[in-house]
């Protein structure tokens, strides 16, 4: 992250809510908010400039407007003010936290666990969690949570828990810098990896699906055989980018569909010659066959690589045991 120790001193924000810092002569003649995002690029622009307009930037002790010039050698006072999360009330609701410091912490959300409120699931989300767990992070955009995934999906979330720590992380993961892994159970036996690059765009009829389209987002998924049974196979994907229900949609457009998955994989379907304890356990398996197994960043304060990992949960952890002991494609 880079320090501008020279032009300001950042007060800290638990205590005082106030940074400041002078205008260095070099930037005479820029945008007032160009010359704040090049000194405070911890901040995005837009939450810069929404502060002046809030007028919780001053100037010399004056409000001015984002496009007002500067001159050089101006005194800017800065009290970051993040949007609170009015509508979102705390509940203590357990968390499994794997990773906690000053900045961030990282937490195992369970399958069924909506990450954060939306319409028809206004509480009892992780992010009425998080600020049961840690009320100051209701002064940061959803509570501090950097990234999300599907309720039915289980696994490593990250939390920023400072508006410094969120900028950088939110950059990290743009910048396509964090380390995602998962791992899933799909349907028939995979003799290799591969890379799917296809874009996604919602369902042209369903807009609550997503599917492979031209001139949709780009969408890379890279995938490795880690382990194979005789009509499924153990995944270990790795996301490039992080499309909403990307591995599912390309695991299903390969005909590979997660075990579960219900929205791109379709109805249960039965297994020829299988055991009446796998197709029992496929059958009850009513959520997608995914966790988000591995999670890494460049530390936001420290600048050290960190990376975390957590075990399937016990149910996808019996899945895979009852396939294991089907007898083995030859």
């Amino acid at each position: 992250m880079p320090q501008h120790i020279n032009y300001y001193n950042v007060i800290d924000l638990k205590k005082e809510q106030q940074i400041d810092l002078i205008i260095p002569n070099e930037m005479a003649g820029l945008r007032l908010d160009q010359a704040l995002a090049e000194l405070c690029q911890e901040y995005s622009r837009s939450r810069l400039k929404s502060w002046v307009k809030s007028g919780d930037i001053l100037i010399d002790n004056k409000t001015l407007r984002p496009r007002d010039k500067v001159y050089g050698g101006e005194m800017v006072v800065i009290t970051p003010i993040a949007d609170k999360s009015l509508d979102v009330k705390a509940e203590p609701i357990a968390l499994d936290v794997v990773y906690e410091d000053e900045s961030m912490l990282v937490v195992n959300k369970p399958a069924g666990l909506v990450v954060h409120p939306a319409v028809g699931n206004w509480d009892g989300t992780l992010q009425n969690a998080l600020l049961h767990h840690e009320p100051e992070l209701e002064g940061l955009p959803r509570a501090g949570l950097v990234h999300r995934i599907d309720k039915e999906t289980s696994g490593l979330l990250m939390v920023a828990k400072t508006l410094t720590a969120h900028k950088t992380l939110v950059d990290q993961l743009q910048a396509r810098e964090f380390e995602r892994e998962y791992l899933t159970v799909v349907r028939g036996y995979m003799t290799a990896g591969s890379t799917i690059n296809e874009p996604l765009a919602r369902h042209p009829t369903d807009r609550k699906r997503y599917a492979v389209k031209g001139g949709g987002k780009e969408a890379i998924t890279h995938y490795r055989v880690e382990k194979r049974f005789a009509k499924h196979t153990l995944l270990r994907v790795k996301l490039e980018t992080g499309r909403t229900h990307q591995i599912r949609v390309h695991m299903s457009h390969i005909h590979h569909a997660i075990v579960g998955d219900q929205v791109y994989g379709g109805r249960f379907k039965a297994i020829a010659n299988a055991s009446e304890l796998l197709s029992d356990t496929l059958r009850s398996f009513r959520r997608q066959a995914l966790h988000a197994a591995r999670l890494g960043v460049v530390h936001p304060v420290t600048g050290e690589d960190i990376s975390w990992t957590c075990d399937m949960p016990d149910d996808m952890a019996n899945l895979v045991h009852v396939l294991g002991q089907e007898t083995p494609a030859t």
